[in-house]
């Protein structure tokens, strides 16, 4: 068993990983206004740019979940921070667009291990009732690097550049490659750990982790939520400048409002689900994606920034409740042994929406000659079918397969 200090080390260097890897990802989408220009690129192309990086993550989560399962998820972790650091840094090297979205797909094959290997670390060292509470923690750092990164991308970019930028976030990523394989150590085993999985998985768990229908419904909310979430963090800096009219230097400042909203409701949220009663979470989730959608359209009909800025603030602070919400489930419901492929397979269709629907708004804006009308509408529609997604779901089977699981693991 893994001590509560120990626990507090692992979470604190999860935390780090964790906003280095949105770091770069924010970063990304103030950079463009500054990339596109010095490679030319048409919305069209800014779209692909923009998804590169989602293909290679959503392609690397359920292998690199399965992976943390076979092989333990300290190596996969390190392995993850390793190779995203260095497809990071020579991104500041790319020369053309075809350069830079194969080194964005590379980076993200390299960072799609992290978030099955981290969850399964916290499925192994946390109890259950405080996993919710350790996932809001290490999710947190997305939220404040969301809260910040809107002035200091303004800053990097305007002092020393994207190329550099890029670079430094690379060598960073290595100290904390380091510090993982100092720290990091659980108790079992790799044998032991191994064994524990092989009893579970092979015996039939990893089979029926595909046929369970929870794990269905969970793939549909965590692809429409992120379309959302996506669709907004990456195209939300050009529409503000392009079609509201805002400099950068507003954009930055005006941005670190909704920033704040974000990370109190992820902080708030990891407390909030443990405190719900079972089954009573997908009712919640339901209502919040409900309203996300009648934000969506008062926030791109709004006829002044102030207001777009309030109602944005405040799907944020929805959006992170649900964030939280869906790993929660996934760590609830499924046991330790399948944690990791569960966590993979769930995540696979959040990054999918990550990688179609910036590409997917940068052929719409293309097609009505600059209008982002219809991508709005097209948000909309993913917040209700995330909605449909999380009330229809059935934990039966998911409970059937934790069973199932402990006994293979017993005998």
């Amino acid at each position: 068993m893994v001590s509560s200090r120990r626990r507090n080390w692992f979470l604190a260097l999860l935390f780090l990983g964790w906003a280095l890897g949105n770091l770069d990802r924010y970063i990304m989408n103030y950079a463009v206004l500054h990339i596109t220009e010095d490679l030319n690129l048409n919305a069209s192309s800014t779209g692909l740019l923009l998804s590169s990086f989602f293909a290679g993550y959503a392609i690397m989560q359920l292998p690199g979940g399965w992976l943390a399962d076979r092989f333990g998820a300290r190596k996969v972790l390190i392995t993850s921070v390793v190779m995203w650091s260095i497809f990071t840094g020579l991104t500041g090297a790319a020369w053309s667009m075809v350069s830079m979205i194969v080194i964005r797909f590379l980076f993200g094959i390299g960072e799609g291990g992290f978030q099955p290997a981290s969850s399964k670390i916290i499925s192994q060292a946390f109890p259950k009732e405080k996993r919710a509470g350790a996932m809001s923690i290490m999710l947190s750092s997305g939220g404040i690097v969301a809260l910040i990164i809107p002035v200091l991308s303004v800053t990097l970019l305007s002092t020393i550049g994207w190329r550099t930028t890029f670079v430094i976030i690379g060598f960073i990523g290595a100290i904390i490659a380091a510090l993982y394989w100092y720290v990091i150590k659980l108790p079992n085993s790799p044998d032991t750990e191994n064994k524990q999985v092989s009893n579970g998985v092979k015996k039939g768990s990893f089979k029926m982790l595909f046929q369970t229908p929870m794990m269905l419904n969970l793939f549909i909310a965590y692809f429409s939520l992120y379309a959302v979430n996506w669709g907004l963090a990456t195209w939300l800096p050009t529409y503000l400048v392009d079609v509201r009219g805002l400099d950068l230097v507003s954009l930055g400042w005006l941005q670190t409002i909704p920033g704040v909203a974000q990370l109190v409701g992820i902080y708030l949220s990891g407390y909030l689900i443990d405190k719900l009663a079972k089954g009573r979470e997908k009712i919640v989730g339901a209502f919040a994606c409900v309203l996300i959608s009648i934000l969506l359209y008062l926030m791109f009909t709004a006829s002044t920034v102030t207001s777009f800025i309030i109602y944005q603030t405040v799907i944020m602070l929805i959006i992170s409740f649900i964030i939280i919400l869906l790993p929660a489930l996934v760590l609830k419901n499924l046991p330790s042994a399948v944690a990791g492929s569960g966590m993979g397979l769930v995540n696979t269709g959040g990054q999918l929406a990550g990688f179609i629907t910036p590409l997917a708004i940068g052929f719409i804006v293309e097609a009505f000659n600059g209008s982002f009308n219809a991508a709005f509408w097209m948000l909309i529609i993913f917040a209700f079918i995330c909605a449909v997604a999380l009330l229809t779901i059935n934990f039966e089977k998911g409970e059937l397969l934790t069973k199932k699981s402990e006994e293979a693991s017993a005998s």
